[in-house]
């Protein structure tokens, strides 16, 4: 019998686990029975639902307070446990006999005499039914345990009924079990960087490289840009946090005995959280991990933003994205272990009001997705279940802190997981040696290479690089590796999708056309800070939708389509960082082809006394002073990408794109020298940092390079030091490792020592006030 159909006519309604038996429930109160059989009276005892006496054990006023539960205390004996038991189906057995007989007569009225008719010629099989030794048929069984079912719970035995359920219906339960693990395996056993290659999947154990897990944060909020968060991590001398393995996410740190329920984990875009959560559901789903786990329903806020309008029970939500355990009957979690997974709290655009929103309790009770996510992260609904929520920082605060265990951060790849990720990536032990060694030639790859996106990205380029133009100087900015890298974009798709031959140009007119569109989408949600687009977004911004799903087809490593239950559609860009590049390719393009300044937000009238060089420093010290007008420094690493797009031997690398070349080598001087004007004055640690990011996508080194001289030679006298050389002196500090070997701390004063201490350790402490050169009075 399917345990998913409405209950038997005649049968008691009653609140089930049986999927069906609420919902039929609830509809007999809405809508009267239809009419019945016309062999059937409307005054006849077979229409009439009469309720059953109900026969319940009295019970003592310790039992009474646990009812609800079939659980006895430890103290009680085997033997009295058993009597328990036998005293339950004696009333059990008493009341399902009365019920039996009391519809055996309403059914015998249905029938008449001439139904006997036909009595002689079935004999043989009536003796059957008399009893020849034949058992009773599969449904007929399963028919009785339902019934069982029904009768347990009215007699307030739900967690009885419950464990029965689990035992008598493999199909509820075994079945279930096992068909969540076998699509949840095929889900996740694949993982695809970039463009997957027909036929050559990529297993996630095999390129999996543990992540740097930390425990004991907190769920405050960092807006800071993220590429300056991984930055700021990479600075400290060592850490000393406690690290967690993603098996052991759940587990109570030492000290704690209480189990944890819900625990939120940060990381910036790209860091590798949701992975992370796909490599946990994986071990599970192949048994390797975590077996006392039930079942894992991992959810992402992408999906579940396109269910704004809809609504769900808890069962229902569970049931529309895990088909299989609706076919098994499930319709209560209570019994079992479960772990929901939340991907991407950030991308949430559900309504998520925690101070508004009323209690929810019932989980066959219909509501809200975001009443339902709500409650279920406060612990009302579902309080037995497991809760595991990623997020980039910024969102960490939307859950507020008394519904989450335990905070944990992902920190990105060690030097050693870096070295481990380009090891398995390449087999070759030379080439990857050398790619490691040139990664470590440069800081800001370095850096970059934290975030295991950008692993992936580098791998990308450098791989195309050595392959296809050997010989040439491996890219050492930023810049130069996101150009690479958009060039290997343009020249897959000549190849794979237009046909083209590896001679020809990589940028055709349809190219061009797509990056125009694409960097017009990056800017316009960048500005917004909005990295997940959906059709209401592309529209807004004047995209053709078919035209989107054409441009993440072909691009694919730089923008990817993805669709729900529902089939709607949902673009991102794959990581931020590739947003911020074409976003600022937008910019650029947008200046050298039309003069237009977008980062302006009133146009100014050209002056005919204006030449294209003027014109070209002014469009670049705006971006300059756009940047570091920005509170929380969200437009850092456009910065950086825009006056690197400024160099000529950049808009090389990107001929055939750009149709027209502008920046000259005496605009870049100009630029480089109204950094270093900007160097001299109050700014923040972190602010200077960055522009002297930015000098270095100018191949300008000449501050760093004199501090670094003076630091080698032990001439370095800080009292005769400038602001900007302060601030070179504060940059070395911070993100060199080298230079520090031949600081020579005998030659400096007491006092000296103390400032450049400070300054060592300002961001440890987070300090964000102006930075200045110390006062000698100091």
């Amino acid at each position: 019998m399917d345990q998913c159909e409405d209950r038997e006519e005649g049968v008691p309604p009653s609140k089930s686990t049986l999927c069906g038996e609420h919902e039929s429930q609830t509809k007999a109160q809405r809508n009267p029975p239809g009419p019945p059989p016309s062999s059937v009276s409307l005054q006849s005892d077979w229409s009439e639902d009469r309720p059953i006496d109900f026969k319940v054990q009295p019970l003592s006023p310790a039992e009474r307070v646990d009812q609800e539960s079939s659980e006895v205390h430890s103290g009680q004996s085997a033997q009295q446990l058993q009597t328990r038991l036998d005293s339950i189906f004696m009333l059990l057995e008493d009341n399902i006999v009365t019920f039996v007989k009391s519809e055996l007569k309403k059914i015998q009225k249905v029938l008449t005499p001439d139904d006997l008719e036909c009595l002689e010629s079935q004999r043989e099989d009536d003796n059957v039914l008399e009893g020849d030794g034949e058992e009773p048929t599969k449904s007929s069984r399963e028919a009785l345990v339902k019934v069982t079912l029904d009768f347990l719970k009215r007699m307030k035995q739900k967690k009885l009924a419950e464990h029965l359920l689990r035992r008598t219906s493999p199909r509820n339960f075994q079945w279930c079990h096992g068909e969540l693990k076998s699509n949840l395996k095929k889900k996740f056993q694949c993982v695809f960087e970039g463009i997957a290659k027909a036929g050559n999947p990529t297993l996630l154990n095999q390129i999996y490289t543990e992540l740097y897990i930390t425990g004991g944060g907190t769920a405050e909020v960092n807006d800071e840009h993220e590429v300056i968060q991984i930055e700021t991590a990479s600075r400290k001398p060592d850490r000393p946090e406690t690290t967690i393995r993603q098996e052991d996410i759940f587990n109570a740190s030492p000290g704690r005995d209480e189990p944890i329920r819900t625990v939120l984990t940060k990381g910036v875009a790209g860091i590798g959280k949701t992975v992370l959560t796909q490599k946990y559901t994986l071990d599970w789903a192949e048994d390797k991990a975590n077996q006392d786990i039930q079942f894992i329903f991992p959810f992402t806020f992408r999906e579940l933003n396109v269910l704004k309008e809809e609504k769900f029970s808890l069962v229902e939500l569970v049931h529309h994205f895990y088909t299989e355990t609706k076919e098994a009957g499930i319709c209560s979690f209570e019994d079992f272990q479960v772990v929901f997974i939340f991907d991407g709290l950030d991308e949430c655009r559900l309504p998520l009001d925690f101070h508004k929103t009323t209690i929810l309790t019932d989980p066959r009770k219909s509501t809200s997705v975001d009443v339902l996510l709500i409650n279920l992260i406060r612990g009302k609904l579902l309080p037995s279940a497991r809760l595991w929520i990623t997020t980039r920082p910024a969102a960490a605060n939307q859950i507020p802190p008394d519904c989450v265990g335990m905070v944990t951060e992902i920190t990105g790849f060690t030097d050693t997981q870096k070295q481990e990720y380009f090891r398995k990536r390449f087999r070759d032990k030379k080439q990857s040696s050398r790619i490691i060694s040139h990664i470590k030639t440069s800081r800001s790859l370095h850096i970059m290479c934290h975030i295991p996106v950008f692993c992936w990205i580098t791998a990308t380029v450098l791989e195309d690089v050595l392959k296809t133009r050997k010989g040439v100087q491996l890219p050492k900015t930023l810049t130069e590796m996101y150009i690479h890298f958009l060039v290997v974009q343009a020249k897959v798709k000549k190849l794979k999708y237009d046909g083209g031959a590896e001679t020809d140009p990589h940028w055709s007119p349809e190219n061009r056309k797509m990056i125009e569109s694409l960097g017009k989408l990056a800017f316009d949600q960048l500005q917004k800070g909005i990295l997940i687009f959906y059709e209401s977004d592309l529209i807004e911004c004047g995209i053709d939708i078919r035209a989107a799903s054409v441009y993440s087809g072909v691009f694919t490593q730089i923008i990817k389509e993805e669709r729900g239950l529902y089939q709607d559609k949902v673009f991102c860009f794959i990581h931020l960082s590739v947003q911020e590049f074409v976003a600022a390719l937008h910019v650029h393009l947008t200046f050298i082809n039309s003069g237009l300044n977008l980062l302006e937000e009133q146009q100014k009238t050209s002056q005919m006394s204006e030449t294209k060089e003027s014109a070209e420093t002014h469009f670049y010290q705006t971006a300059v002073d756009k940047a570091l007008q920005s509170p929380n420094g969200h437009l850092d690493l456009f910065l950086r990408f825009l006056l690197g797009l400024s160099l000529q031997t950049n808009q090389t690398l990107l001929r055939d794109l750009l149709t027209q070349t502008g920046s000259t080598s005496k605009t870049n001087q100009e630029t480089v020298q109204y950094i270093k004007e900007k160097l001299s004055e109050n700014l923040s640690a972190e602010k200077s940092i960055n522009l002297f990011h930015c000098l270095n996508e100018l191949n300008d080194r000449s501050l760093v390079e004199e501090i670094q001289q003076s630091l080698r030679s032990g001439s370095l006298s800080t009292d005769k030091l400038s602001p900007a050389q302060w601030s070179a002196l504060v940059f070395i500090l911070l993100s060199s490792e080298k230079d520090l070997d031949v600081f020579d701390l005998q030659k400096y004063s007491a006092s000296e020592l103390y400032c450049l201490a400070v300054i060592s350790q300002r961001e440890a402490v987070k300090l964000c006030a102006p930075f200045s050169p110390p006062s000698p009075l100091h």
